[in-house]
């Protein structure tokens, strides 16, 4: 948020930025359901970059502290499933064996401009799924008996996220879904 420029017009993505910083602030326990939801209607009504302002000044500065440096998923068996409203972090350590992992950055707060994969699959599935201003490199990945089927290009202008996967993959494969 701009403190130089209060008078300025707030976009949805700021309006946005201030509602996950007030719903995390209610989810760690600084705001009650009341406040939450007079804030939140303040938010989304909100015209300039002052008035979102006023509505975090009494809360941490960013939201981006929620998020891990690392996030590790380890899954033996079954399924893993991160979808909604998540942060995601720089690096992503996944180990997995006999499973599927889906990682769902729709609703993600993408907190820095690449991610990381760094991956042990063995027999197992790796289902991405996101935007078409998401992309993914598997330049970094080495794979037995595996496959990789994605629809994102390398060559989009300016992506909102890139995903760099690297490491093992087993008998496993790895799917880029779009919603």
């Amino acid at each position: 948020m701009s403190k130089e420029l209060p008078g300025l017009r707030a976009s949805y993505e700021d309006r946005d930025r201030v509602v996950d910083v007030l719903r995390i602030a209610a989810g760690d326990g600084r705001l009650s359901a009341e406040e939450l939801d007079s804030r939140l209607e303040s938010a989304l009504s909100a015209r300039t970059l002052g008035e979102l302002a006023e509505l975090t000044a009494d809360l941490p500065v960013t939201p981006m502290a929620k998020a891990k440096d690392v996030l590790v998923v380890e899954q033996h068996g079954g399924r893993y499933v991160r979808e909604g409203r998540w942060y995601v972090p720089a690096r992503i350590e996944l180990r997995a064996q006999l499973s599927r992992v889906t990682l769902d950055f729709t609703h993600a707060v993408i907190t820095s401009s690449v991610l990381r994969i760094e991956t042990e699959m063995v027999h197992g599935k790796l289902f991405l799924v996101g935007a078409p201003d998401i992309v993914i490199d598997t330049d970094g990945l080495s794979s037995t008996y595996a496959k990789v089927k994605l629809r994102s290009k390398s060559h989009v202008g300016d992506p909102r996220l890139r995903i760099e996967l690297a490491g093992t993959l087993l008998h496993s494969k790895v799917i880029e879904k779009r919603r």
